[in-house]
């Protein structure tokens, strides 16, 4: 069939909408009609060469919709039913799955390879084989997937909303609240709030910290963490140093979140100075490629048993998490609606992510 998509032909381009070529769903695969797709920082980093996705791609990993088709041997899902994507795909098999560990399923090793999980491709153009940007590939109206990569969820919760569960909310609540361990009466520095970071702060606020420290330099994301549950705001790390040392009576934040737009290696001894005794920094944010190097100092992993943890998803199951994360939502104790600041149209994805790079949106969103 013939879907419209935006495709990335090659680094630090544009987005190319077009019209593609989109084959029907295999063996454990399903077509998804979109509804929405968020407007991801991670998709930017294919076009910076940050992530290094097989091109030419479609882009887009966050998003929703409806199932339109099955493929052979498909029972967890049917025609008609509401879907969550998730960026990482889980089997529920593997050692991994098995150990409580899903979003480091083995099937994730697929994520940046281009074609599907048997080794073909969906997606076609120009005479060429599309790849899709962690097997999905949202920046399109229509796409096949895995069943591994999609979530059944409730017919009553609004699909365009539901969208920014399966990959910046589940991350950076996940971030705060799995991976930091966040726990009542806490102190949380939250570095950087995007689309992943204002996350964090809800979650920091849900696992019920006492003061969360909203730290960015744009100033119109400042002004919305409380909103979102930040207590106190910073434009730096010094400025964030100072308040945490005022808040705490000098012993310092118990978990930091890095959400910021690229992992920088200067970043963990920042966020280690603003951590205490076994405080938890967190990096989440997705790094260069080529780094290979971080600065810290050795004194406050030994003599203070102060740790640095890596996060993927925010630690979370996506067939156990998403469904609980979008119960919250339900509940009314977790903001959605309020995360999305612009809707954009398919063809204005280029417009989207210049307003990310301008500071303008908590969350960019394309409604199909």
């Amino acid at each position: 069939m013939r879907t419209t998509a935006a495709v990335l032909w090659d680094r630090n381009q544009k987005w190319e909408v077009e019209e593609v070529e989109l084959d029907g769903p295999k063996q454990a695969e399903v077509m998804i009609e979109l509804t929405a797709s968020g407007l991801c920082h991670s998709d930017d980093h294919i076009v910076t060469g940050d992530m290094p996705l097989v091109l030419p791609a479609i882009g887009g990993h966050e998003g929703a919709g409806v199932v339109v088709e099955v493929g052979p041997g498909v029972s967890e899902v049917a025609v008609g039913d509401p879907v969550v994507f998730s960026f990482v795909p889980s089997c529920g098999r593997c050692t991994p799955c098995a150990k409580g560990m899903a979003n480091l399923c083995v099937l994730g090793a697929g994520l940046i390879a281009g074609p599907q999980l048997d080794g073909t491709h969906r997606f076609h153009a120009r005479g060429q084989n599309l790849g899709q940007m962690c097997l999905l590939g949202t920046f399109s109206e229509y796409t096949v997937v895995p069943t591994s990569s999609v979530v059944k969820i409730d017919p009553a919760i609004p699909l365009d909303k539901a969208a920014l569960v399966g990959c910046g909310v589940t991350t950076g609540y996940g971030s705060a609240v799995r991976t930091g361990e966040t726990r009542d009466g806490d102190t949380v520095v939250v570095m950087g709030v995007g689309g992943i970071g204002i996350n964090a702060v809800q979650g920091a606020r849900i696992a019920g910290a006492r003061h969360i420290v909203a730290l960015d330099p744009v100033e119109y994301k400042r002004t919305r963490a409380p909103e979102f549950g930040a207590t106190h705001t910073a434009a730096t790390v010094g400025e964030a140093f100072g308040l945490v040392m005022q808040l705490t009576g000098g012993q310092m934040a118990d978990v930091c979140v890095v959400t910021t737009d690229c992992a920088e290696g200067s970043y963990v001894a920042q966020a280690l100075s603003l951590i205490g005794k076994r405080g938890r920094v967190v990096m989440t944010a997705t790094p260069h490629l080529a780094d290979t190097t971080v600065a810290m100092s050795l004194v406050d992993l030994i003599l203070f048993e102060k740790q640095v943890r890596g996060s993927l998803f925010g630690s979370s199951n996506p067939h156990y998490d998403i469904s609980r994360i979008l119960g919250l939502y339900s509940s009314g104790q977790l903001k959605l609606d309020e995360l999305i600041t612009r809707e954009y149209a398919l063809e204005d994805i280029n417009q989207g992510y210049a307003d990310m790079h301008a500071g303008l949106n908590l969350r960019g969103v394309i409604r199909f």
